[in-house]
């Protein structure tokens, strides 16, 4: 998909907080627009993520995850590492 740009103007607070954020969850503050934005597209067209959010599953990998790249923890690995044929 093609990508565009997008100018806003926000709070400087609001601008600090979603570049710490950012830097603290390892993304850009591009990307966690982009998944804001596309949770509230898919709500608003009803495609509804609740169940998948609620399953204790994907809670539990979620915290998972959360506690690996909070302790610093977390294993990276190279886009070809994980998709080569």
């Amino acid at each position: 998909m093609s990508k565009s740009r997008l100018n806003i103007s926000l709070d400087k607070d609001l601008v600090d907080f979603a570049k710490v954020f950012a830097a603290e969850n390892r993304l850009t503050v591009a990307e966690m627009m982009t998944q804001y934005l596309l949770a509230l597209k898919r709500r608003v067209e009803g495609q509804d993520m609740e169940k998948i959010l609620a399953h204790p599953a994907f809670q539990e990998a979620m915290e998972e995850v959360q506690a690996k790249l909070i302790k610093g923890s977390a294993i990276w690995h190279s886009y070809d590492e994980v998709f080569r044929d």
